[in-house]
């Protein structure tokens, strides 16, 4: 991995994230505790992902005096979750951001290729003044990702940022070469993937293990 993909990758480490990850990853955790979880872990990773947002001073009042405090400078965030497991990441970061618009990628992996095909696409108008977070739990081939970026970018978004809960080394290697200017933020870099292109050790399937279609 090249210094540029490191400064473009965010590992996040706090204790709580990777507490309930490790619960997420037990094959015993039911549907409802994992969608619980990734809820939680999902608002955390907002707080991270979100850290380099700009503030602008503005005048209130307190109920004792008159101050200058720091209020957002009126960034345009937008969510945009990759079908379907990517809503489970979208329901916790509607939490500390309301007020985001929402955007949908529906692509399905093909199993024999591992490529990626779309076949659903809807975004907020006017995309140019706007700051799209791209939602996906899992970065495994990448393949998914790259096309699910690859599109949103026609639609000329201010900045994208990408966050998963877990992204494999294969991932983030092929998603960096195709975008290598759009940051990743993950609760961890797993160690590879198996041959049928899922993540190791992994959690399986997180759209089976969300809905419940195991």
């Amino acid at each position: 991995m090249t210094s540029r993909q490191n400064r473009q990758l965010h590992v996040i480490g706090h204790p709580l994230v990777q507490h309930k990850l490790t619960l997420m990853r037990r094959k015993d955790t039911s549907t409802t505790s994992f969608r619980a979880l990734l809820s939680e872990v999902s608002m955390l990773l907002a707080y991270e992902v979100t850290r380099d947002m700009s503030v602008t001073m503005e005048e209130i009042e307190t109920p004792l005096m008159s101050m200058s405090a720091p209020v957002l400078e009126g960034k345009k965030i937008v969510l945009i979750s990759i079908l379907r497991a990517g809503n489970g990441l979208l329901d916790g970061m509607l939490r500390i951001l309301p007020s985001a618009r929402v955007g949908h990628v529906g692509l399905y992996r093909n199993h024999e290729t591992l490529a990626a095909v779309e076949y659903y696409f809807k975004v907020p108008s006017e995309m140019e003044d706007r700051d799209a977070i791209v939602l996906d739990p899992m970065l495994a081939t990448g393949n998914s990702a790259v096309a699910a970026v690859e599109r949103i970018k026609q639609v000329n978004p201010r900045s994208v940022k990408f966050v998963c809960l877990l992204a494999a080394p294969e991932g983030v290697a092929t998603f960096h070469e195709r975008h290598p200017d759009v940051a990743i933020y993950t609760a961890a870099l797993d160690d590879r993937l198996n041959d049928k292109g899922y993540i190791l050790p992994g959690l399986g399937d997180a759209g089976d293990r969300l809905f419940g279609t195991k």
